[in-house]
């Protein structure tokens, strides 16, 4: 069958109608706060709807029909076609002059990674940081649901589309059509921007700084306003709290805050993924509060405001803080974490690739990946002492299809493989060990700081070119997990049948 290119750039020009309509709105945030930029921002926006709009025009006569082939290109070239187009605000307000350097930071922003090349994020105009937050917030629930949403506009079904963004293990829908329940999810995500925003900014923050922060927090992204990120409110734990609630929402299965609002609560308190998420952030946060109390003078390790109320309360905020910023792959930081003893540092990096709960905004490698193969892995223990019995694998009670399991067995060696040539690529640009690892780690979770010299207290400006390039392919086929996009890949994949 061959490829229905038509409908594919018709949904590429889709995606750049809703770009350029996100940077106008960016436009007027400018010039609400008149930082002079607001025409250069209303140009970028003006030029990609009109890309937009004649890609539309041109493919108007598409047949109304997506499969599977065509909807893993339209998610990976909309990524792609997103973050190119998505420079354009860097360019027209010289923000960021270099093209790699501006592909790098929307990128990490599409994908929700938070890796910067800023150097003075505060001296950055406010239109233009809002936008830099607005590329994380779009890509947190996905461009491509978006889409979805509107597209019984066009006639058509988008079922392919939504199997190509959420390539999980789980596929749980709120509602038979697949339109329907994207329409739900991001109210529930619009929802969670505009409550933190309001806390945010009656717990202390100017309500720009809340909006930003709200934008990134509940896309797990981390960018921030503030260079020392969420360590400039150091002063203010209550800001420090409601951000550690909407990370730890916004790592949790959107599906099961929809059961919550409708009053089914047994659904949430029986769902094996949930229970091992608040388990697993409980057990870090004991175990890394009690390294900080007893070995890490936190002061010292602040970068940002001096510390308030007790050493115990400040040992316990930073470590939860931490373990859910890096576990839900936000990447926000309160302290230099790296600095808290070669156990924490070790530590933390073994939490990259943990990830949050699947069906969040969170990346990595997900929690129910982990859970059904450590299940997998036992009952191997089982089958070697009992080879005739039937040992299926059990998920919330239900047995798991042995499809499944080699799928997530597949990932799982993808994943690694990813992370070896990826660290591999670093150290080729003279990267020593950890700053390579690091960096592989991270940007393939798309978790934003690394170790070495690029951890909490670096960004990613001393990456060379090449190594920024390298960086965003990683966070793409880590943000669209793995099959996504290398599928297209190989060979077989665009031969017609």
């Amino acid at each position: 069958m061959k490829l229905n290119y038509k409908i594919i750039f018709h949904f590429l020009g889709l995606l750049l109608l809703c770009n350029g309509g996100f940077m106008l709105l960016s436009s007027l945030v400018s010039f609400l706060y008149n930082d002079g930029v607001t025409f250069q921002l209303f140009l970028s926006g003006i030029t990609v709807l009109l890309l937009g709009v004649s890609a539309m025009i041109f493919t108007r006569n598409h047949k109304k029909e997506i499969n599977k082939r065509e909807g893993y290109i339209v998610v990976t070239f909309g990524w792609i076609v997103m973050a190119l187009s998505g420079t354009l605000p860097y360019f027209f307000t010289e923000t960021i002059s270099s093209f790699t350097d501006a592909f790098f930071e929307t990128m990490s922003g599409y994908t929700t990674t938070g890796a910067s090349i800023l150097n003075d994020i505060e001296i950055i105009p406010k239109g233009v940081l809002f936008w830099r937050s607005m590329t994380q917030w779009i890509g947190g629930m996905g461009i491509i649901v978006l889409a979805i949403a509107i597209l019984p506009l066009l006639g058509i079904g988008g079922m392919q589309l939504f199997a190509a963004e959420a390539p999980g293990p789980n596929t749980d829908k709120l509602h038979p059509r697949i339109t329907d329940t994207a329409k739900r999810l991001w109210f529930i995500y619009l929802g969670y921007t505009i409550a933190e925003t309001i806390l945010l900014n009656v717990a202390g923050m100017s309500f720009f700084d809340a909006m930003n922060h709200s934008m990134t927090t509940l896309s797990t992204g981390g960018f921030s306003t503030k260079n020392a990120s969420l360590a400039y409110w150091n002063g203010l734990p209550i800001i420090q709290y409601i951000v550690i609630l909407f990370m730890f929402l916004a790592g949790t299965n959107f599906v099961l805050s929809y059961f919550a609002f409708k009053g089914k609560l047994k659904k949430i308190i029986l769902d094996e993924e949930f229970k091992w998420y608040f388990r697993l952030i409980a057990i870090f946060t004991v175990v890394v509060s009690l390294v900080i109390y007893f070995r890490v003078d936190i002061a010292l390790s602040s970068i940002g405001h001096p510390q308030v109320f007790g050493e115990v309360e400040s040992a316990f905020r930073h470590g939860l803080f931490q373990v859910l910023s890096v576990l839900t792959t936000t990447g926000f930081v309160t302290a230099d974490y790296t600095s808290w003893t070669p156990f924490l540092g070790v530590f933390f990096f073994c939490l990259m690739f943990l990830g949050g709960s699947a069906g969040s905004t969170a990346g990595g490698v997900k929690v129910v990946r982990h859970l059904l193969m450590i299940k997998n892995g036992f009952l191997e223990f089982k089958r070697s002492l009992h080879p005739n019995a039937i040992l299926p694998v059990r998920y919330n009670t239900k047995t798991v299809s042995g499809d499944i399991v080699f799928n997530i067995l597949a990932f799982f060696i993808l994943y690694l493989l990813s992370f070896v040539f990826g660290a591999l690529g670093f150290s080729m640009l003279g990267l020593d060990f950890e700053s390579a690892v690091g960096v592989a780690a991270s940007s393939l979770g798309n978790i934003g700081p690394a170790l070495g010299d690029f951890g909490p207290v670096n960004n990613y400006v001393a990456l060379p070119n090449i190594g920024k390039l390298w960086s965003s392919f990683l966070m793409l086929i880590g943000r669209l997990e793995l099959f996504t996009v290398l599928i297209l890949l190989t060979p077989f994949f665009w031969k017609n049948r």
